[in-house]
């Protein structure tokens, strides 16, 4: 793009300086510039001639025609003349060095043409447009933006208009200038690239076009010529930072797709230019790996914002080997950036300074706004700070006040918290409706739908701006108490809502708002905040975590609301709810321990005080469910009892349901096996989706959990295959909840279930993802049960002697916690693995002490079988009439509770120990008919054994 030889009537202005050729003077701001002869002449040649390199030894011929000097010469006037016009100060870029090439001048020049009609002739020769090309370099390599340049480059092909949008630092100015390269072929090199950075007017937005392109500007209004020279031409228009000039630009970008058909527009904004025939391309942000602690650095490395954040980590001196524990660490970085190229470029420049961990740690305490960039880089991109600062100083003051109300939010949030939140003092509905449409549209707000509702968030660095814009204490105060009180009264409501919401997909546009919950627990308790509202705000809160399985922040809030407590608030309503979430959260983490028992305990005190029976009803769950796992079977009946007393004449269906549930898992403990079975079904009789508090306040739920308990008692009545089908049903709801406590309490009941009827292979399975989900989500004595679990499956498989020591080990740790639950079925498979190992003695000594107990503390279901398991070892100590006798009881005990599956298994060695004595007739005739009362199962290992022992009777 050439301007022409300069003339001596020229003037030539660009930034804030105006140079006269003919009277040989600079001046900058009307001031003049001193400035040495040669220094004038350079600049004079290479204004001439702007974005047109010009060689050393062209530019020395033309500077000394008759001298011979040496390169030295010329950089040191080069450097002067740099230090003259401010080149390199505040972002200004004026004189460009060409390695090997020369220099060029790349500021934007406007041009005065002469009066004499030779130079204006000159002028309008070289004005002409002839595919030169000015774009800025295209990186050598991008990440993640494939796509959405190939996009792009057809988006604009077809629509000749389009504008790419987006917040600060996504990388609008990386991808058009992508775009360009990708299409300048097809437009034989004619694109101009105008950056309107350093443009503080709209009225300038037509001049800096005109004179990048060389044309001369004879009248206030250069439109006119711009339209009249472009016309005919087919050439790419790329118009980059309009947001701060946007009418400017608008009207400009409006005007040549109206009058020059072959010209196409690609912008770069902020905003949309909303103007007839544009498309609009909202540029995303890079795309972060997943939240997953098992994510590998091979998973981390196909995500391009951890590709961009370990490239230039690499670039600043830090290359990093990454490990799969880093990928985590640089998995959070990128997602705490929310994927914006510039942050997470200027969070890895730092990575040689700190170490990884460190830089997220930092980013963990405080955003660093200030953390700078590339030297080179705009002066807008050089820092966040530099970035927000310019978003910000287009926002009017509604928009901006609004704006740092919004940033009490922490992540997404609907228009109603808005409102909510937001409104208050001058500020109304209709300016909280009015500045989010704006702040989206200038990509300060960013939305998301979730279902028929939208959801709105600021990103974590416009965010953690806003917090630092200004604005008094006390009225940041005000705002997070409004903030606070808001989602108080929305855990109201959601405690109602929440069992209607059968699944994870449905619960989540609703759960995505807990971490604004947790922000307002966080200032309620902490220094200046609000400790009463606190106490409310934790005691509505304390049942939705538990229902999400977030135990520890359960316990954890919960607790500093407790310690809140004064003389008003102790012994209320939210002391009772906190007190009941907490023990149950300290059950599910520790096991049975005294704290969870006392805060379950003063909880029931509490509601039995206010004559509160739904709060008795609430708590009485939790405190069953205490010492059902501690193994105080009797003292659980009686609590159950009492609850479906209590639930009888209130006329909630969840509430009669929940009281079934935990009177049915009792009575199946006890033994009564025909009043477990009418209550369970009862339980599940349970009209779905009707709200119920209680449900929430036992950490699962309950008419899932029913259906996995009446499997096993379907079990011991001999319905194995309906047992099954129950256990696989259970499993299956639970998966589709996905709700981490009640999937592994259904996990390890369905596991027994498969270990009843033989089904080695799906129980084994089942353990392993037990496993591993009890570890990820805190369940401490869980991970004990799996251990447990696994070793019993061992020693059915043949590996008694590692069975043994899993048993052991698992058996000391459920003993310590006091997870009593499922101790007496472990013992009774430990026993087994000990009479496999030759250690009958000892596993008669554990049998003994087994029944001594059941009888004791109420578990009186295994009773049956750890009678037969004591028959089994006293044959092993060859002591057959003990044998018998034992057996004896054991059937005896199986009949009186109607447990056909407990009575096979003793008559299937009964009679095997008969024919053993020469009585086949006498065995036959004891199992034929057990055999015979089963009507399904043939298939399961119990009944297999028991036929092939007939048949060889027979």
């Amino acid at each position: 793009m050439i301007i022409g030889p300069a003339q001596a009537g020229d003037v030539f202005s660009f930034g804030p300086f105006r140079m006269a050729v003919g009277e040989r003077l600079l001046t900058r701001d009307g001031a003049p510039v001193d400035l040495g002869a040669r220094a004038l002449d350079i600049l004079v040649a290479l204004v001439s001639r702007p974005n047109e390199p010009v060689g050393k030894r062209e530019l020395m011929a033309e500077v000394w025609p008759d001298v011979t000097v040496e390169e030295g010469s010329l950089r040191f006037h080069i450097a002067g003349l740099r230090k003259a016009l401010g080149d390199g100060q505040d972002g200004a870029r004026y004189i460009a060095t060409l390695p090997g090439r020369g220099y060029c001048f790349v500021a934007p020049v406007l041009r005065s043409a002469s009066s004499s009609p030779a130079a204006e002739g000159a002028a309008t020769a070289g004005a002409s447009f002839t595919g030169a090309t000015f774009l800025p370099a295209r990186l050598a390599r991008m990440m993640g933006r494939e796509e959405a340049i190939q996009v792009l480059a057809v988006q604009l092909a077809a629509a000749r208009f389009v504008t790419i949008v987006g917040p600060g630092g996504v990388g609008k100015t990386t991808v058009a200038a992508a775009v360009a390269h990708e299409l300048l072929e097809g437009f034989a090199g004619a694109a101009l690239f105008v950056d309107f950075g350093l443009v503080t007017d709209p009225r300038l937005v037509p001049v800096t076009v005109a004179s990048m392109l060389g044309l001369p500007i004879r009248s206030e209004d250069p439109v006119p010529g711009l339209i009249a020279h472009l016309r005919d031409r087919r050439f790419l228009l790329v118009l980059d930072s309009c947001e701060h000039v946007i009418d400017g630009a608008a009207s400009l970008a409006a005007e040549i797709f109206r009058a020059a058909p072959a010209a196409h527009i690609l912008a770069t904004s902020r905003e949309a230019l909303r103007i007839e025939g544009e498309q609009v391309h909202h540029l995303a942000p890079l795309d972060c790996p997943p939240d997953d602690p098992g994510l590998t650095a091979a998973a981390a490395g196909e995500f391009p914002a951890a590709r961009l954040f370990l490239e230039r980590a690499a670039a600043s001196g830090a290359p990093l080997a990454l490990s799969d524990a880093d990928a985590v660490v640089v998995a959070e970085i990128c997602r705490r950036l929310d994927g914006v190229a510039l942050a997470i470029e200027l969070a890895a420049g730092r990575v040689q300074a700190y170490g990884l961990r460190q830089t997220a740690a930092l980013l963990d305490q405080s955003l660093p706004l200030s953390w700078p960039g590339q030297r080179n880089a705009p002066p807008r991109q050089r820092t966040l700070q530099a970035t927000l600062d310019w978003s910000y100083g287009l926002l009017s003051e509604a928009e901006r006040l609004v704006l740092r109300r919004l940033a009490v939010f922490v992540g997404p949030f609907t228009m109603e918290a808005a409102l909510g939140v937001v409104t208050g003092g001058p500020v109304d509905d209709a300016m909280v409706f009015a500045a989010i449409d704006s702040l989206i549209a200038k990509s300060m707000v960013v939305t998301r739908p979730v279902g028929a509702m939208m959801r709105y968030r600021l990103l974590d660095t416009t965010r953690a701006y806003a917090l630092q814009a200004e604005g008094d204490g006390a009225g940041r105060a005000a705002q997070a108490a409004r903030h606070a009180d808001y989602h108080r009264r929305w855990l109201e409501q959601l405690k109602a809502e929440w069992p209607a919401l059968s699944n994870a997909a449905e619960r989540g546009p609703y759960l995505s708002a807990m971490n604004n919950v947790r922000a307002a627990l966080q200032w309620c308790f902490g220094p200046g905040g609000d400790a009463g509202l606190g106490i409310a705000l934790a005691a509505a809160a304390a049942p939705v975590f538990l229902a999400m399985s977030l135990l520890t922040e359960c316990d954890r809030w919960s607790g500093q609301a407790i310690l809140a407590l004064d003389a008003g608030t102790r012994g209320g309503s939210d002391e009772m709810h906190l007190q009941a979430a907490r023990g149950m959260a300290l059950m599910f983490m520790q096991g049975g321990s005294d704290a969870a028992r006392v805060a379950l305990e003063r909880g029931l005190t509490i509601a039995e005080a206010r004559g509160d029976v739904p709060g008795q009803l609430m708590v009485l769950g939790p405190l069953h469910m205490f010492h059902l796992r501690t193994g105080a079977f009797d003292t659980a009946l009686d609590l159950a009892k009492r609850g479906a007393a209590l639930a009888g004449p209130v006329e909630d269906p969840a509430v009669a349901a929940l009281a079934q549930f935990l009177l049915g898992i009792s009575l199946l403990m006890a033994g009564d096996l025909g009043g477990a079975r009418a209550a369970l079904e009862a339980a599940l009789r349970h009209p779905p989706g009707l709200p119920s508090a209680g449900l929430i306040y036992l950490g699962f739920e309950g008419p899932n959990l029913a259906g996995v308990i009446l499997a096993k008692t379907l079990w011991l009545q001999g319905c194995p295959i309906q047992a099954a089908e129950h256990a696989v049903r259970a499993v299956r709801e639970a998966e589709r909840m996905d709700h981490p406590v009640t999937l592994s309490v259904v996990m390890i009941w369905a596991i027994t279930v498969y270990l009843w009827t033989g089904d080695l292979d799906r129980a084994e399975a089942l353990v392993a993802r037990f496993t591993a989900r009890a570890g990820s989500h805190s369940l401490g004595p869980f991970l004990a049960v799996g251990q447990a679990l696994g070793g019993a499956i061992a020693i059915r498989r043949g590996d008694a002697e590692a069975g043994v020591a899993a048993l052991r080990l698992a058996l000391a740790a459920l003993r310590e916690a006091r997870y009593e639950v499922l101790t007496t079925s472990l013992e009774i498979a430990l026993a087994e693995g000990l009479a496999a190992t030759g250690r009958a003695a000892d596993g008669l000594a554990l049998a003994d002490a087994a029944v001594r107990r059941i009888e004791a503390r109420g578990d009186l279901v295994y009773g049956p079988e750890l009678l037969r398991m004591k028959g089994r070892l006293l044959l092993a100590l060859q002591q057959p009439a003990e044998t018998e006798a034992c057996f004896g009881q054991s059937l005896d005990w199986a009949r009186r509770q109607a447990a056909p599956a407990w009575e096979l298994r003793t008559a299937t060695d009964l009679a095997a120990l008969l024919a053993g004595q020469g009585r086949s007739a006498e065995a036959a005739a004891l199992l034929r008919p057990v055999v015979e009362r089963f009507t399904e199962g043939a298939e399961t290992a119990d009944l297999q054994a028991a036929t092939r022992l007939l048949a060889a009777l027979a």
